[in-house]
């Protein structure tokens, strides 16, 4: 009896926390201008692997697709051009935000 409560406990335990543990899958980021080797930049829970123009983060954490972490990869690969999940993306308000620690913005980027 007692093995049984305990089973459920921690089923129960697990369902509950389940969302914390949830995955946006993939993020991707393109960058303004590629790195110059290949580079992992760990950010919002999440390792990034970045060569060329492009970095990508598989398993990433639902949490990771944010303003902060894509600060950070930028602060240690340059500007983004684009940062995103395949259910979402950053809007170009975050994307001014993100690159404001690369030094350059996606506008400034664009003249």
């Amino acid at each position: 009896m007692k093995l049984r409560t305990l089973t459920a406990a921690a089923v129960l335990a697990f369902t509950v926390s389940a969302p914390a543990f949830a995955s946006d899958g993939k993020i991707s980021v393109s960058l303004q201008s590629p790195v110059a080797a290949k580079t992992k930049v760990v950010a919002g829970g999440a390792v990034f692997s970045c060569a060329e123009a492009t970095c990508v983060a598989y398993g990433a954490p639902t949490r990771a697709l944010t303003a902060a972490t894509c600060k950070a990869v930028a602060k240690e690969v340059g500007a983004v051009a684009a940062f995103a999940s395949d259910r979402k993306a950053l809007e170009a308000a975050d994307l001014d935000r993100c690159n404001g620690s690369a030094g350059a913005t996606l506008t400034a980027a664009a003249n």
